[in-house]
């Protein structure tokens, strides 16, 4: 049972703050305005003490150089991000689509990097914070990938190709998602006995995680649980936009955007 990925840091939630609010798998990109313009009022308007985004924030980021260009959407979203940040600490672990956000990614979004999985402590609370692609074991061609793509002299060889170059590669991938979410694949799901484990090695009560779009409370042995966020996608026929809002006593509740703010 792979053990890999357990806690490189611990998050201390100050004792003043009064909620935090997790949101994953946005998948921001520039040809979806409602589900752009939905996070933009989100941030601006949410009374949370601290946000913490569980990955996969973009559809897709080729890299920070991407930045630099003037008008780019990644740069117009760094800024919104940074705006943002100035009235709350925003937190933000990568996921398998936004891997390759750096440190120059950070700073010009004014956000604080998470390893994953965090540990968040909070008073008594322990809860486990995860992108949950590293938990879907089933899924072992896209496992396989994961290994491959998290080395750094994998990403620095890909991140010397042109940027024009990487931008046409992220579309022919998401092109081949959209065609597996067509065909009705079924994707893999956390598993328990790693999920289990990671739980106990860092004497967690709690995970929260995205990645697999199945929003849900899932009870597991010895009291603990396993809490799922929801996607969003405001540009459909059926939008969708979840925040979980956690408070000092470890309740968590589910809001949707018009409930948030």
């Amino acid at each position: 049972m792979p053990t890999t990925a357990l806690p490189a840091q611990t998050l201390h939630a100050p004792t003043h703050w009064s909620a935090v609010e997790c949101i994953a798998d946005l998948h921001l990109q520039a040809s979806e305005p409602a589900t752009l313009a939905a996070w933009q009022r989100y941030l601006k308007s949410s009374p949370a003490s601290a946000i913490v985004i569980l990955g996969d924030l973009f559809e897709s980021w080729v890299g920070d150089d991407a930045l630099q260009e003037a008008g780019s959407f990644e740069a117009q979203c760094a800024a919104t991000l940074h705006a943002a940040s100035q009235r709350r600490p925003i937190y933000f672990m990568v996921g398998n689509r936004d891997f390759l956000a750096g440190a120059a990614f950070l700073r010009a979004s004014g956000m604080h990097g998470l390893a994953d999985p965090t540990l968040l402590v909070w008073g008594p609370q322990r809860i486990l914070l995860s992108h949950g692609d590293a938990l879907c074991l089933d899924d072992t061609e896209y496992q396989q990938f994961r290994a491959i793509s998290r080395q750094p002299a994998w990403q620095q060889q890909l991140l010397a190709r042109p940027l024009a170059e990487r931008r046409a590669l992220a579309q022919h991938l998401r092109s081949e998602s959209e065609q597996r979410k067509q065909s009705g694949m079924e994707y893999a799901d956390a598993d328990p006995a790693l999920t289990d484990q990671w739980l106990a090695h860092t004497q967690a009560h709690t995970l929260i995680h995205g990645h697999t779009h199945r929003p849900a409370d899932h009870a597991l042995p010895a009291g603990r649980t396993r809490v799922v966020l929801s996607d969003w996608h405001c540009d459909g026929p059926a939008p969708r936009a979840e925040v979980l809002r956690i408070t000092p006593n470890g309740q968590w509740q589910r809001l949707s955007l018009a409930d948030a703010f």
